[in-house]
């Protein structure tokens, strides 16, 4: 009766959750749970951070929302931190990780348009990829389960098997603009791209005239360890979305670029009324205070390979529950041999909470400030899980 006023598009889990403190969430009735999902990657630096909150206050108390018509102080703050600290010159804010996707695309379209190549609209995706849920992002990401009952797929994207490098090159026509990809596929089932391949997509670009585009909504800002996940392979792209734990919870996004790639977006071709508003913009700068801060990603690795090294071994301890530990940094993935969901409702069962992806995949998303206690907290509440399905699966055999 409770969600009877809202859009039945959730498989809500009944839970109700009232306050959080770091990497706990606390429901109505006062129970804690660890929270390893973080609002899908999103609460980076963790439930109420204390630095998050006062800025946030400190901000309402001046002006919330002014549009892009005047120039936004923090906004032209924060883009400058972006472009230091990244592979890009140019910065667009957005409300959402769809709508990064929305103007990676769009800039892409616009580049080659504004060198007199408007048949140049393509963009070659991977399959198990998902980039949003607009009408366009759903057809880039191109799962059929996003795609149904939604009209015809919009046209321009064209999509090849996850890793194949022939499919790809033979993908490759006059009208392709650019290559999209996320460094490792996080709804897909924390699927790693090799670093080879993607130094191969760069060269394919270069060679090509090509932009190399990467969806960072999931993988960025420190979630793998680095401040965004292209670092590891040493490739840089031409245009990048990022989303989710940029906000730390407050909900953004931005698409960065490098000036070659943004030539195309003159005053006028796009636009947002939200995007870049004053709160999120003082939302983000505190959340890079936080993340860019000294040791605080050496922190992130050095907790990960504690919370990789316990779920090695419960995968050793448990191969009749759990198949594969994927992943890199604190965006870790168990890839299950039971159903998925009775993993996740067993880890719930243990005030657990992780995230379902593709390929029969829990996420484990904690809040980058989780310290080593906790991630072995978790671990040994996976193992309580563990288990209880293992023992519900020796005695459906006896």
């Amino acid at each position: 009766m409770a969600e009877a006023a809202l859009f039945d598009t959730f498989a809500r889990a009944p839970l109700r959750f009232v306050r959080g403190e770091g990497v706990w969430l606390v429901t109505e009735t006062g129970e804690r749970y660890l929270d390893f999902g973080a609002g899908v990657a999103v609460t980076s630096c963790g439930h109420s951070n204390p630095h998050l909150v006062e800025t946030l206050k400190s901000q309402a108390e001046k002006v919330w929302h002014l549009s892009n018509l005047y120039e936004i102080p923090d906004q032209e703050r924060l883009a400058r931190r972006l472009v230091d600290a990244t592979f890009a010159d140019k910065v667009f804010f957005t409300n959402s990780g769809a709508e990064a996707l929305e103007c990676a695309i769009k800039t892409a379209r616009r580049y080659h348009y504004s060198k007199g190549q408007a048949e140049k609209f393509h963009i070659i995706t991977f399959e198990g990829a998902f980039h949003g849920r607009t009408i366009a992002t759903i057809a880039a990401g191109g799962q059929e389960k996003y795609l149904e009952g939604f009209g015809p797929k919009a046209p321009g994207f064209d999509q090849v098997p996850f890793g194949n490098l022939d499919a790809l090159k033979a993908a490759i026509t006059e009208n392709t603009a650019a290559i999209l990809i996320e460094p490792i596929q996080g709804e897909g089932g924390i699927r790693v791209v090799e670093k080879e391949f993607l130094k191969t997509l760069r060269d394919l670009c270069d060679e090509h005239g090509l932009l190399l585009m990467f969806d960072e909504v999931q993988t960025g800002v420190g979630r793998t360890g680095k401040f965004f996940a292209y670092e590891w392979s040493g490739v840089t792209p031409d245009i990048m979305a990022v989303a989710k734990g940029i906000g730390g919870g407050f909900p953004f996004g931005a698409c960065l670029a490098t000036a070659e790639a943004a030539s195309g977006m003159k005053p006028g071709v796009h636009g947002t009324t939200y995007g870049g508003n004053p709160l999120a913009m003082a939302v983000g700068n505190a959340v890079l205070d936080v993340v860019l801060e000294e040791g605080f990603l050496q922190n992130v690795r050095d907790v990960a390979l504690v919370f990789r090294q316990g779920l090695a071994a419960l995968k050793d301890r448990f191969p009749g529950v759990i198949e594969e530990i994927r992943g890199e940094g604190l965006m870790l993935g168990i890839k299950a041999v039971v159903p998925a969901g009775e993993l996740a409702a067993a880890m719930r069962d243990e005030h657990l909470l992780g995230v379902p992806a593709g390929d029969n995949v829990i996420r484990l998303l904690p809040p980058l400030v989780v310290t080593a206690e906790e991630a072995r907290e978790g671990i040994a509440r996976i193992e309580r899980a563990a288990e209880k399905l293992q023992h519900d699966q020796l005695k459906k055999s006896a």
